[in-house]
């Protein structure tokens, strides 16, 4: 593709410059040509979404400045670690397979995820957030994490003139009983110390709850959604703050809500665009390094509850500096997304990557996951800045699930039932095609 031009303009050099001003002439064409080398290879016109990420934007760049960078660093170890291979309880028995696959190795992280095609998928199906509660109190040193949508419809293609309204309404606390609704339901089934990546990949352009369209209406929105699910008695939740790896429709830091409202800085870390490294990864604005240095300065770990292979194919190199990256840094958990393109279980289209993947996994014995022992302090929600319609009152807590019959290790499932969406987010279709990629 022809790089976009640029124009030098170049002036008569005086007598009198000498050999400053010739400097000054070649520094100056040495500064047009490295800006033309570093926006060749930036196709014009490419959607800024999860798939296609990393063009070049006016607000693309914040300088790290000349502050000292946090150390970042930890010995290696191996953070509580799972894959996500599906949304429904009756995808639950497949982390059992997982582990038997993987050498019965520890697979000690849940990841599931709320659909978004109404707020009674927000609110959470108490069959489904049961069993998947009850997995993780088979084991203590489980750990459950929900991708919770923001907003509804949550993959319809919603302008961002209707986002910008839709966050006003939410940061109003239009929106707050649903998800008083989800906390009180986690807490009734089991599920009081869930991880929740709130917003996920909020970055982006995918989701109907993006942060571009309003960053401060966002920000507002978040923090009301923290206080009231954290004002449910006996909730211990996790607050996960989960953008796209890099630069996509806006900087992630312009949507970061608040320390008092965040308690892990996560990222979903593919491989893409096609032909970069892991280096690339590692030193992109808004990557991997940039990553756990804000995460440092905030005093978070960071997360990883999606990652995986996609636009570079078969990439062993990938998964092993993936998992070393994971393994040496203060890494909360990582979960690694199990279907084609991305993961090795369930796709047969990746076996060098498979082999390594099973190379560095099998037998893990996992690590301890370490959950708080007391809930943080409720956050007061924002006041309305303007009259918002009345939140109608809260129903009555939901019936008890009943809880199955166990077997060691894993619980004994029903079906999934008929109101599971099959346009839940990140689940496959039936032909085997992701939904979300």
């Amino acid at each position: 593709m022809t790089p976009p031009s640029v124009d030098v303009v170049t002036a008569p050099i005086p007598a009198t410059s000498g050999g400053q001003t010739m400097r000054i002439g070649r520094l100056t064409l040495a500064a047009a040509s490295l800006l033309l080398m570093a926006t060749a290879s930036v196709p014009t016109g490419t959607p800024l979404s999860q798939t296609e990420r990393h063009t070049l934007s006016s607000d693309a760049f914040e300088p790290r400045g000349a502050a000292p960078r946090p150390p970042v660093q930890r010995p290696k170890h191996e953070p509580p670690f799972g894959a996500f291979v599906g949304s429904w309880d009756n995808y639950i028995p497949q982390i059992g397979k997982y582990a038997q696959w993987l050498g019965n190795a520890n697979l000690q992280v849940g990841h599931t995820y709320l659909a978004g095609n109404g707020w009674a998928d927000v609110e959470g199906e108490p069959v489904v957030l049961g069993m998947w509660s009850q997995w993780r109190l088979t084991d203590p040193s489980r750990l459950l994490v929900l991708g919770v949508p923001m907003l509804v419809p949550n993959e319809a293609h919603v302008p961002d003139g209707e986002v910008a309204r839709l966050l006003g309404q939410g940061a109003r606390g239009e929106f707050d009983s649903h998800f008083l609704r989800l906390a009180r339901r986690l807490v009734a089934l089991g599920g009081a110390d869930t991880v929740i990546t709130l917003g996920w990949e909020m970055n982006g352009v995918t989701y109907t709850h993006r942060c571009k369209p309003d960053p401060a209406a966002w920000k507002t929105y978040w923090r009301r959604i923290v206080g009231v699910m954290r004002s449910v008695p006996g909730q211990r939740f996790r607050f996960d703050f989960t953008p796209n790896r890099g630069l996509d429709a806006i900087p992630w830091t312009k949507c970061y809500p608040g320390d008092d409202v965040v308690d892990i800085v996560g990222t979903d870390s593919y491989d893409q665009p096609a032909g970069s490294t892991f280096d690339d990864y590692v030193r992109e604005p808004y990557g991997l390094q940039d990553q756990v240095e804000f995460a440092a300065k905030h005093g978070k770990p960071v997360s990883y509850p999606e990652w995986g292979l996609f636009r570079n194919g078969d990439n062993p190199e990938f998964v092993r500096r993936m998992v070393d990256w994971m393994r040496t840094h203060d890494t909360a958990y990582q979960t690694v997304t199990d279907y084609c393109p991305h993961g090795f279980f369930q796709c047969r289209s990746n076996p060098r990557s498979t082999a390594a993947f099973k190379q560095l996994m099998s037998g893990s014995p996992g690590a301890p996951v370490v959950v708080p022992t007391a809930p943080p302090a409720p956050i007061v929600p924002v006041a309305p800045s303007t009259p918002a319609t009345p939140t109608p009152p809260a129903p009555p807590a939901p019936p008890t699930v009943p809880a199955p019959p166990t077997v060691p290790g894993l619980p004994t499932l029903p079906g999934a039932t008929a109101s599971h969406s099959a346009g839940a987010s990140p689940s496959p279709s039936a032909a085997g095609t992701p939904s979300r990629r």
